[in-house]
């Protein structure tokens, strides 16, 4: 049973916000993918729902056990993302270019969504036993990197899914950063990065696949191809444009039933919100995501131990970043990826996925130390 202390720790505006961001997931994928003529409605709306039903069980599941016992066996949790990354490669079902998804019978699941969590996890409590103040000298960071990060990262790269690898990347650095990273460090390497960067960006493109090669230059130049890998950023853009400053209204959009934006109800799914509720209604929906950032955030600061600090904080990083860079590619700012909005993307395991990370910032916030003012 749960100490009614922990109730009334319980943040319900953090909650809520991410079950009315779902929502307003299902109701713009049902208007993006409506049919114009005479067709039957697509489902995918109903399994998105199905989805969100199955993660609020999950979300209640994880904030009835203690972070600290899961964290305590992060080590054994993150072996087992290795592994299923691993099978990835042997078993993993294909599709669009890419082989991510372990299939189970009726339903396929991407290990790499959970992946993060379970890194996340391992490089919490193997930081918070360090201490505090760290000062992470190179040593320090090569042991670290090549024990947790190099192996996961090469395995996902591979896939090849770059969005995910670029986020454990950051993730990766952020929780660096706020282990104390010492200042002559960040000198060096600033210094050593400017210098380096032709031939890292030489090795980095040469070891890119063809299409991802052709985002990166349609995102530098759109209209070198725009019938082709240019028509992504192309369509997007005149989406949210087309909205305006209060949207067309809902059911109201043409670009995603008409098919002339890809990826519609996934991965942009941001532009056919813009389209139908415009600046206004775009501006909204930001101001829900910064909330549950700042209430992540918030979460670190008030952790009663290091691992719920590492942990709030390096989840609401990964959070921020996936907010980022969805939102950027979809106004054009910064490269395709294959990058979802979280909550709001069809997609079932990066919706669980999504649950699961705030259902563990919610369990640091229910065990934080208590208000000694109350």
């Amino acid at each position: 049973m749960i100490d009614r202390r922990l109730i009334s720790n319980f943040d319900w505006g953090m909650f809520i916000a991410a079950l009315v961001l779902s929502l307003i997931g299902v109701s713009t994928i049902y208007s993006a993918t409506r049919p114009v003529f005479d067709a039957e409605q697509q489902s995918f709306y109903i399994r998105q729902l199905y989805w969100i039903g199955l993660s609020v069980i999950f979300f209640l599941a994880v904030i009835s056990v203690d972070y600290r016992q899961i964290v305590r066996h992060s080590f054994l949790i993150y072996i087992f993302g290795i592994i299923l990354l691993v099978l990835v490669m042997f078993i993993g079902r294909k599709g669009m270019g890419a082989q991510r998804w372990i299939p189970l019978g009726f339903l396929s699941f991407q290990p790499s969504e959970f992946f993060k969590l379970f890194f996340i996890l391992a490089m919490s409590r193997y930081l918070a036993a360090m201490g505090e103040n760290l000062g992470l000298g190179m040593l320090k960071i090569s042991k670290i990197a090549a024990v947790f990060f190099v192996l996961p990262a090469l395995l996902i790269a591979t896939q090849p899914d770059l969005g995910t690898a670029l986020i454990l990347l950051f993730i990766f650095v952020s929780m660096l950063f706020i282990a104390g990273i010492r200042r002559r460090l960040l000198v060096i390497a600033v210094i050593i990065g400017i210098i380096s960067l032709p031939f890292v960006g030489n090795v980095f493109w040469g070891g890119l696949k063809g299409y991802q090669k052709n985002r990166i230059v349609a995102f530098m130049d759109p209209k070198v191809d725009p019938q082709g890998v240019g028509y992504h950023i192309k369509q997007s853009k005149v989406t949210i444009g087309s909205g305006g400053f209060t949207g067309k209204g809902y059911m109201k959009g043409t670009q995603g039933p008409l098919r002339f934006l890809p990826e519609k109800h996934t991965d942009f799914i941001f532009a056919i919100f813009a389209e139908e509720w415009g600046f206004v209604g775009s501006l909204i929906l930001f101001l829900f995501y910064l909330f549950i950032i700042l209430r992540g955030f918030d979460t670190a600061k008030k952790a009663r131990d290091l691992e719920g600090a590492y942990l709030a904080a390096g989840i609401t990083f990964m959070f921020t970043f996936y907010f980022l860079i969805n939102a950027g590619m979809t106004m054009g700012m910064t490269p395709v990826v294959g990058a979802p909005l979280p909550l709001m993307s069809y997609g079932g395991t990066a919706l669980l996925s999504n649950f699961l990370s705030l259902a563990l910032i919610e369990n640091v916030r229910m065990r934080r130390l208590p208000n000694p003012f109350n």
